[in-house]
């Protein structure tokens, strides 16, 4: 492959990810639909189902979905605790919550001291958390709440790790919390679909971003209404057809991970803005972002949102004068 940089972004005024246990958190879509223009909704077409299924092209497109495990390996528990560490080097742990309390959340310091905090939405099952700031110490503490009313938390548990990672790119393949889908997911097969006919890891990035640009419509009701905590479903986003950018981000992130071209769905700000965006490995080139060129087209900068709902010009504005910044990577 040629050195042909993309990249992809998906502007998503996200819920402001706390950086401690008592740290206030923004509604997503709230300040997302305040920053993003009105437009009309994008006449939805089936781009790739025609182009791609029936064509052949010289990449294999069978999806290779890589299941997180919980083997026991290394381990730590509380009485409704069980954090499983047997994979670090891949790139995240599995952690299972079985308690009744009714409010809790999982924190991970990064190297760096970078802080994730999530919310644990699913008792009783293993949930994928990434490691993604590379090789390093990590330290993951687990809060339940202490007082609903004053939005006080206790730890529950408390661990350090020291990862290293097989390689920088591992861990941008593997579903995870917040890019979550397994090999029977409809997005899956959809990626399988779209990747029939392609050439080169680039010819199904751009099948992915075409398709979920012409057929997801921004739900500006879900922006104002979405609350803290709120992860996104790329199978739900892929049936209903609308979302806020944080799915649109999503279900391309499952799609190409599936395909094993790494991607990263990333957070950060444009300008004062905060957005979600993703970026993709391309092999022989690495990790590329900023620019978008493509065979012989010109493409100017590219967000699947802004593409599929007709365009913010704040964020166009704010992007010129500002650039993108990363905050998280997931």
């Amino acid at each position: 492959m040629g050195k042909r940089a993309v990249f992809f972004c998906a502007a998503c005024l996200l819920f402001m990810l706390c950086a401690g246990c008592s740290s206030s958190e923004i509604t997503p879509g709230q300040q997302e639909a305040a920053s993003v223009q009105e437009e009309a909704e994008t006449e939805k077409t089936d781009i790739g189902q025609g182009e791609s299924a029936g064509a052949k092209g010289t990449r294999a497109w069978e999806a290779k979905v890589l299941e997180p495990e919980a083997p026991g390996t290394e381990s730590y528990a509380t009485d409704v605790i069980s954090l499983d560490a047997s994979h670090t080097s891949e790139g995240y742990v599995m952690l299972s919550y079985n308690g009744d309390n009714e409010k809790v959340k999982v924190q991970i310091e990064a190297p760096g001291e970078i802080k994730y905090t999530y919310v644990v939405a699913e008792y009783g099952n293993y949930m994928a958390y990434p490691l993604s700031y590379g090789s390093g110490v990590y330290r993951i503490t687990v809060y339940e709440a202490a007082s609903a009313e004053e939005n006080l938390y206790a730890v529950a548990m408390k661990q350090e790790l020291t990862v290293e990672l097989a390689d920088e790119w591992r861990a941008f393949l593997y579903p995870n919390c917040y890019v979550n889908f397994d090999s029977s997911s409809a997005c899956v097969k959809k990626g399988e679909e779209l990747a029939r006919g392609c050439d080169t890891d680039l010819d199904v990035v751009e099948a992915v971003y075409r398709y979920v640009t012409k057929n997801i419509v921004y739900d500006y009701e879900k922006a104002e209404t979405v609350q803290p905590g709120y992860a996104p479903c790329p199978d739900d986003t892929l049936a209903s057809g609308t979302g806020i950018c944080f799915d649109y981000a999503a279900l391309m992130s499952a799609m190409l991970r599936s395909q094993q071209i790494p991607t990263r769905l990333e957070v950060g700000y444009v300008g004062e803005l905060y957005h979600a965006w993703i970026s993709c490995y391309i092999e022989d080139v690495g990790w590329v972002d900023k620019v978008i060129e493509f065979d012989g087209k010109s493409w100017t900068m590219m967000d699947p949102t802004m593409a599929a709902s007709g365009g913010s010009k704040e964020v166009i504005r704010l992007e010129k004068e500002s650039g993108y910044i990363v905050k998280y990577v997931y």
